[in-house]
């Protein structure tokens, strides 16, 4: 009877399953940010987000503030979520920071308090920071 169980299809999903589980209780926040390809830094400027796609653009804006960036991504402050897994065109302060505009994939949205909200983002191009940031 439990032969069928181990050897059969179910239990190829109950191993995946597994080894998933297993890979979320991995994913502390040391352990995220030990894989992290780019160093990040810490800068505060003002950013503007609109939504990726042409259609939407003029829809929407917000104005927030990074609080930290690297080549690969970065976190912003806003008064208003994003939706994880959309994609934003994002826009510098370039007399703080000058990097083009760029569009970037919300990866994370967590509310820090009422109006306020951090966001991650990745970008889909890497971005080379200005030297006197690496400096």
């Amino acid at each position: 009877m439990f032969e069928a169980i181990e050897n059969g299809p179910a239990s190829k999903d109950i191993t995946d399953a597994l080894e998933f589980v297993e890979d979320l209780e991995r994913n502390t926040a040391e352990e995220v940010r030990r894989q992290r390809s780019h160093t990040r830094f810490q800068i505060r400027t003002a950013v503007t987000l609109q939504p990726g796609n042409s259609s939407e653009r003029n829809k929407r804006q917000v104005s927030g503030t990074t609080a930290d960036i690297s080549e690969g991504g970065g976190k912003v402050l806003l008064p208003e979520p994003c939706g994880v897994g959309d994609i934003y065109l994002l826009s510098f302060n370039r007399q703080e920071l000058d990097l083009p505009i760029t569009f970037a994939r919300c990866v994370r949205c967590s509310l820090i308090r009422e109006n306020a909200f951090e966001v991650g983002f990745r970008f889909f191009a890497p971005v080379e920071l200005p030297a006197a940031l690496l400096a």
